[in-house]
């Protein structure tokens, strides 16, 4: 059997060092873990790890709190965390504890969170600076600024209280933007099988489905190869493909109709995204095929700009220029294409960016602008491109247009050469997606 990707201990060290060096020997950064978040009464939602203390840890337990404090000669990285507890542990599942957080995840030091209270303040004592994210949870916003403040009331004794408060996600997400070896073999693992999951879906569907049983389909796929889902999914028949964060998935699929899907499935964190609209009874009517070629064909161009050297608006600038000559084409708009574009006339049937940073969040972190200039393009950055068409009810649009909606995604990895799609081996070519649906 082929061994899954892991991302081993030495990397989340090796990002911890570059982390240390780029906040410098006279500051401290703090970052909290997620909490548990209740669902219902005692019940709560599956737990998922932050992702700035993910990526920095690799430690997936909720009431923790990672503290990295250059030079400090008694230890760099100190992780706070809860402490080994059979009886909770026979109820809730295991913990690492005090001596698993420092053998199995690398932490110099470690301390109950208990205790957190009591020994954070010393920590803080003469450093300059603090970098943490403030405004993400305000209650432990609240707990970091009463640190402070206890160090505050000590100046009479010559305690020196940071100064400072620095954004983290300024130098943090910068790192995150770019992906190691190891996390694209994570990402490639993830996207075959949300690859695998969205081929199935294609192949089962049928007239008369509910959406929800589509669904089922490809949570399957994903449960199967021990993955979740990265996002709350989208099934959406007919007039539902218009609706772009259609999320109840509770309506039946009729003949005749498109169905889109947007579904990701998430490993170790890192998240696929993946759209394919397909017809649910494996043949595209004249005008389905038409728009949905379209968006094809802008899809291609954008891809096309994926490269080094490139901004990132480009890719969105080639899809919006390839679906109004589209529209222009087809008699959905009319005019000069240049104009079309200037007064944003397609706005109505595509209102959405091509595309966004994809890795540990499926929105991933990352400037878009820097200095007010839409990002260069460079290897190791992995987003997705995926534009779209939307047409609802209107009295400006022919009736044989109505409720279709398409939307066309793919991961992509910018490369030295130019870009690898990491979705490439799901089908998207009307005949192929065609063909493919008639082997049901």
């Amino acid at each position: 059997m082929k061994k899954t990707p892991k991302i081993h201990a030495k990397e989340f060290a090796t990002r911890r060092e570059q982390l240390m060096r780029m906040i410098g020997e006279e500051s401290i950064a703090i970052v909290p873990s997620a909490g548990l978040k209740i669902r219902n009464r005692d019940a709560e939602y599956g737990f998922r790890q932050n992702s700035d203390f993910l990526y920095l840890t690799g430690f997936n337990e909720p009431d923790a709190v990672a503290v990295f404090i250059p030079e400090r000669e008694a230890g760099e990285y100190i992780l706070f965390c809860r402490e080994r507890d059979p009886k909770a542990e026979q109820w809730v599942g295991r913990r690492a504890g005090l001596e698993g957080a420092q053998k199995t995840f690398g932490a110099d030091d470690a301390f109950p969170i208990i205790d957190i209270d009591d020994i954070l303040p010393g920590l803080l004592e003469d450093r300059a600076a603090i970098y943490y994210n403030m405004g993400e949870d305000t209650e432990f916003d609240t707990q970091v600024m009463a640190w402070v403040n206890v160090l505050k009331k000590k100046v009479r004794s010559g305690v020196h209280a940071p100064q400072e408060f620095v954004s983290l996600p300024l130098i943090l997400h910068d790192m995150r933007l770019y992906k190691s070896p190891a996390e694209l073999r994570v990402m490639r693992h993830s996207a075959r099988t949300a690859v695998a999951a969205h081929t199935r879906a294609m192949q089962v569907c049928k007239p008369d489905m509910m959406e929800y049983q589509l669904e089922a389909e490809y949570l399957h796929e994903f449960r199967k190869n021990g993955m979740e889902t990265s996002y709350t999914s989208i099934v959406g028949g007919g007039e539902n493909a218009c609706i772009l964060h259609y999320v109840e998935n509770d309506q039946m699929l009729k003949d005749g109709d498109l169905v889109l899907i947007d579904a990701g499935a998430e490993y170790l964190g890192y998240a696929s995204d993946i759209t394919r609209t397909f017809p649910v009874n494996g043949t595209y009517s004249e005008e389905q095929a038409k728009l949905y070629q379209i968006v094809l064909n802008a899809q291609k161009a954008a891809i096309a700009k994926a490269k080094p050297g490139n901004c990132w608006n480009d890719m969105h600038d080639a899809a919006v220029f390839t679906l109004v000559a589209g529209l222009a084409d087809v008699g959905i708009l009319e005019g000069e294409i240049d104009t079309l574009i200037e007064e944003k006339a397609y706005f109505p049937f595509y209102m959405h960016k091509t595309g966004h940073w994809l890795g540990l969040d499926v929105h991933d972190v990352g400037d878009y602008k820097v200095d007010d200039h839409w990002r260069l393009l460079e290897p190791g950055m992995t987003l997705t491109v995926e534009p779209g068409l939307y047409v609802s009810p209107s009295d400006d649009v022919d009736k044989k247009w109505w409720n279709i909606g398409i939307r066309i995604e793919d991961d992509v990895l910018i490369t030295k050469q130019g870009c690898e799609v990491l979705t490439k081996d799901l089908v998207k070519e009307v005949d192929d997606i065609e063909a493919l649906m008639a082997t049901n």
